[in-house]
């Protein structure tokens, strides 16, 4: 890597706040902990998470469960909530429900947006979807997830818990108001292989924790690699954001699609 990747590397890996050094053990407590503090400071119910049966939700989802359990130990009352959103039938559906014998939700809600969705569509196809009416209708089924979790946090005083990581915030991936609307992030600063070295720990399932990352939003193409889509590895933007070198072009489409995607990861700009 050039100084220049290399100075602009540093900066990143501080913005996204990945550590120097990684204990899993360490990891898991503190984000447990993070969790249950918040149900203490604010009062909430407990916790909404959407399960899609990749490694992400299914930790973030086990870290919920374990606050949840936390603060009812102490005497409290928390509940973790489970939500399966798919988009009429999930082809990978095995793999949901097995994260979610890995997690042990206290309750799982099923909620199909697929008439949401094609609603949503045919309402705003006349303004012209154009060519990638496929890539659109995948942001709109991200949304209506979100919707559906936030209606169902609203209606229990719950708190809705997002899955962005290090690896993805870095490369901007994820829809805006979508998986990447919620109320806390207890995945922030873990890399790809953090996050599975975390459900590892925990016990999930190697199919889980081994499971080829895809968002699957594309109804035309369905179960696309995340790899594919971001045109480099995520072993190539964990060495990145842990600091070591990676290749040239690796390295500049890393720091580029950072760039380009600055707006996902900043709030709303304000006049002043």
């Amino acid at each position: 890597m050039n100084p220049e990747s290399r100075y602009l590397q540093e900066l990143i890996i501080a913005e996204l706040g990945v550590p120097a050094r990684f204990d899993v053990d360490t990891e898991i407590e503190q984000r447990v902990e993070f969790l249950a503090d918040r149900l203490r400071t604010t009062g909430a119910a407990g916790y909404v998470l959407a399960i899609s049966g990749g490694v992400d939700s299914a930790v973030g989802g086990r870290l919920g469960q374990l606050a949840v359990e936390r603060i009812r130990s102490e005497g409290g009352q928390a509940t973790f909530i489970a939500m399966r959103l798919p988009y009429g039938v999930q082809a990978d559906e095995a793999d949901a429900q097995r994260a979610l014998q890995f997690i042990k939700p206290d309750e799982t809600l099923d909620v199909n947006i697929k008439p949401a969705t094609d609603a949503m569509v045919e309402s705003v196809r006349h303004a012209g979807l154009g060519d990638r009416e496929d890539f659109h209708v995948g942001n709109i089924k991200a949304r209506q997830r979100m919707v559906s979790q936030y209606v169902v946090a609203g209606a229990r005083g719950a708190l809705v818990i997002g899955t962005d990581h290090a690896a993805e915030a870095v490369m901007g991936f994820f829809t805006k108001y979508g998986d990447g609307a919620c109320d806390l992030t207890p995945l922030s600063g873990l890399n790809k292989r953090r996050v599975r070295a975390v459900g590892e720990r925990l016990g999930a399932d190697p199919e889980t924790t081994g499971k080829v990352p895809t968002a699957d939003l594309e109804t035309n193409n369905p179960g696309v690699p995340d790899e594919a889509v971001l045109g480099v590895t995520y072993d190539e933007i964990d060495d990145f954001l842990e600091g070591l070198d990676v290749d040239d072009k690796a390295a500049s489409t890393i720091i580029a699609t950072h760039r380009r995607t600055a707006h996902k990861r900043a709030v709303p700009l304000a006049f002043s």
